[in-house]
């Protein structure tokens, strides 16, 4: 866990089962998610690289800095850009998710 000044981030490993369908097609599905809660934003997974058909997506220019996690990159998909976003070296706090891949619209599987 990271705090400063009343802003805190959580990384746990979940066994939520969630998955990422655009268009109707299949981008990610994983039962071994990490789950970053943080101060103020939704609840995030972060998807493995093996789960996350990574030969889908395009990398895009986009960059973004957080103060919190570190500078992120962007993947898109035609016609959804920067759909996805991954920390390549995030900051010591949240290391576990190096590389994992982390999308806007994720959604839980129930049984």
């Amino acid at each position: 866990m990271t705090a400063t000044a009343g802003h805190t981030i959580t990384v746990e490993q979940g066994t939520e089962h969630v998955r990422v369908v655009r268009d109707g097609q299949l981008l990610a599905e994983s039962s071994r998610p990490l789950v970053l809660r943080e101060t103020g934003c939704p609840v995030r997974y972060y998807l493995p690289p093996q789960d996350v058909r990574t030969e889908l997506l395009t990398p895009s220019a986009t960059t973004t800095h957080c103060p919190f996690k570190g500078d992120a990159s962007y993947w898109s998909l035609p016609g959804a850009p920067d759909l996805v976003w991954a920390y390549p070296t995030p900051k010591e706090e949240v290391a576990q998710v190096k590389d994992h891949f982390c999308f806007y619209d994720t959604e839980l599987v129930t049984a």
